[in-house]
């Protein structure tokens, strides 16, 4: 072939090349995409979807093969198009889809910038955009769940096409909603004249307990015109996956004598649940928090989203026994199955104890946090488990606001059940961004839930077991607020070095922040020394004072038995040894030493590698520091000089 016939030739590859290309449409490109292949098999067997890809403007969201392979409904490919081409940027709030009845498509955008129709996430960089043969704009999202819409019963009576919420209460009977009746809350809305509430136009979601929730005899007579409005949030639409992990949202409840918010929030083993707080209250309606699991969520209807719940928000009727009791009967869906289950699985007796108290809170370790490695072992010690349930629970009730009151001026420090056991309550930041840890028998655990309101206390969600130690000395050091002064003092010196060990068990008196600072008042030259890195060899030898090391740990209730046998407890350290008395006064342990009273105000912090008695002020006396010229020495520092001196003028003489 001639030099100008191969030009030729290759001119008409691109013109068939160039024709091919423009006639490529949306319906190619789903057909050649094998991760589509179950979508385009739905649309092949539709003749509607067919027809619009090849006449119309649309938009076409498409679940990947893996959602599909989840799921477990019937598909309605209509319910995933509508006619009219967004591209991400451009959807609006809403779309109408092409299913009968046109039912909406709620989109949605969460923090990160994620966005989604109802409950799907649309994947980033997926999206396409093209024109078919008639001219017309398509666009396609991948999507990475099976959109459901409303499911019909197929005996229905009536021919129920995208309801508003109102219909959907009045029709509940003819849907597909797994078994769960609405009857006893349609009544309440009916009764309290609240339908308009269900039947206004717009976007908002609506929060439906089921009938089952209603089995207390009494609770369906609470379900006022005020509590109606507390399970709808009004002009807000709320999908689950889309939601805000604990983001309150204003309800319809929400005016200058009541305020309630609504939030949702999802536990690691993918249960979601919703809960109510009651910010300020009246006489019918108290202040706390209300929990509830969602049973059934993401049901769309035409003027926003239904989750059915367990039981209704703000209603607070149930005391706290009553509380964990119905984690029994949620099985394996309650939120604190398994501390409930520890709890009977050890005779019950804590839940008897419980009942028998008036006032009660109770920081109730999350399913999660009983899955610690450490945990699993103790669970067959019955004795040590009784004192560690004991450990979770507190003779008052003490909401977030009673925390912040008491940790006003210092860490909380709170009674339990347990004798001479406290918990020591911290709050850091303001308002919704406020962090509340708390700390028992060495362990710092995090509210992740507070507030949960019953009528004789209160339940605060925690992300650990108190009592059960997972970090060591030094990593209990380094973590605790109220020994940092003690933890800085011994990186300096390098002292800190050895806390990790964990082939010895150390017993280490450590003086709280506050206990230093007193020293500041008491030698206020000599305390700033202490914490420059120049005199660490003198940080050191004090901090070697507290620290005995043996084979074993001395608790609090080993140093008073010692000391009321021996009179004096005699404890090996690196250098030396320390010699104490420990009392029990009022229910508090003393340390007698040299002579001086100094107060345990946290004992027996338990570690992997040793226990912390947490005192109020350093083992330290002013004959231990001597300032001279711009610096001190503690006595046995001056001893070795003294000694070191005499050797060096024994040398000299002789030679």
């Amino acid at each position: 072939m001639t030099s100008s016939g191969l030009r030729a030739a290759a001119a008409l590859l691109l013109l068939c090349a160039a024709t091919f290309a423009a006639a490529a449409e949306l319906s190619d490109k789903l057909r050649d995409d094998s991760e589509l292949s179950q979508f385009y098999s739905q649309v092949e067997q539709n003749p509607i979807a067919n027809a619009t890809l090849t006449l119309r403007s649309c938009t076409i969201f498409v679940p990947t093969n893996e959602a599909f392979q989840r799921y477990k409904g019937s598909i309605h490919v209509l319910y995933h198009i509508t006619t009219a081409a967004f591209s991400k940027e451009q959807l609006p709030k809403s779309v109408s889809s092409d299913m009968e009845g046109n039912p909406p498509l709620y989109i949605t955008k969460n923090r990160n910038g994620d966005i989604y129709v109802n409950n799907a996430r649309i994947i980033p960089s997926l999206s396409v955009e093209m024109t078919n043969r008639e001219g017309k704009r398509q666009v396609m999202h991948i999507i990475d769940e099976v959109l459901q819409p409303l499911s019909v019963q197929k005996n229905a009576k009536d021919n129920i096409n995208n309801p508003d919420a109102m219909q959907f209460l009045q029709m509940a009977e003819q849907l597909e909603l797994n078994d769960f009746h609405l009857r006893t809350y349609r009544s309440q809305v009916t009764l309290a004249k609240k339908e308009s509430v269900y039947q206004s136009p717009g976007a908002h979601t609506f929060l439906i307990p089921i009938d089952e929730s209603f089995k207390l005899s009494a609770r369906s007579g609470l379900v006022d015109a005020k509590v109606i409005d507390g399970h709808v949030i009004p002009n807000t639409v709320i999908f689950t996956a889309a939601s805000q992990h604990d983001d309150p949202k204003t309800s319809a409840a929400f005016e200058d004598l009541l305020k309630v918010t609504v939030s949702f929030f999802k536990q690691k083993d993918g249960k979601m649940y919703v809960k109510s707080n009651t910010i300020v209250g009246d006489a019918k309606h108290r202040e706390g928090v209300v929990l509830a699991e969602i049973v059934k969520a993401n049901i769309p209807v035409q003027n926003g989203v239904v989750h059915l719940i367990h039981r209704p928000l703000m209603i607070i009727d149930t005391t706290v026994t009553d509380f964990l009791k119905s984690f029994k009967e949620n099985g394996e869906n309650g939120a604190l199955r398994k501390f409930y289950e520890v709890i009977m699985d050890n005779g019950g007796e804590v839940l008897d104890d419980i009942t028998n108290l008036s006032e009660v809170t109770i920081l109730a370790p999350s399913n999660d946090a009983w899955n610690a490695s450490l945990i699993e072992n103790l669970l067959r010690n019955r004795k040590k488990m009784r004192e560690i349930l004991n450990m979770h629970i507190i003779r008052d009730r003490l909401n977030v606001d009673k925390i912040r009151q008491k940790n006003a001026n210092m860490i909380a420090q709170v009674p339990t059940v347990n004798n001479n056991t406290f918990l020591y309550f911290n709050v850091k930041g303001e308002g919704t961004d406020a962090v509340i840890t708390v700390e028992g028998g060495g362990v710092n655990a995090t509210i992740i839930q507070a507030d949960v309101a019953q009528t004789n206390g209160y339940v605060h969600i925690i992300d650990r077991v108190l009592g059960v130690p997972h970090t060591t000395v030094l990593g209990k050091l380094e973590s605790d607020p109220m020994m940092s002064d003690t933890y800085k003092m011994g990186q300096f010196s390098h002292f800190n070095d050895q806390l990790n060990n964990t082939q010895r068990r150390f017993t280490y008196f450590v003086p709280r922040d506050k206990g230093w600072q007193k020293t500041e008042l008491d030698y206020p030259s000599a305390h700033k020394k202490l914490f420059m890195p120049d005199f660490s060899y003198h940080s050191k030898s004090i901090l070697e004072r507290h620290l005995a090391i043996a084979d074993h740990v001395f608790t609090m209730k080993d140093l008073v038995q010692y000391s009321e046998q021996a009179g004096n407890v005699v404890l090996p350290t690196f250098r030396d040894s320390l010699q104490l008395r420990v009392e029990e006064e009022a229910g508090r342990y003393v340390i007698i030493w040299n002579y001086k009273k100094i107060n345990v105000y946290r004992p027996d912090v338990e570690c992997t590698n040793g226990i912390i008695h947490v005192i109020d002020y350093p083992l330290l006396e002013e004959k231990d520091v001597v300032v001279s010229g711009g610096s001190y020495l503690t006595e046995s520092s001056i001893c070795i000089i003294l000694a070191n001196l005499i050797m060096i003028t024994v040398a000299k003489i002789l030679n």
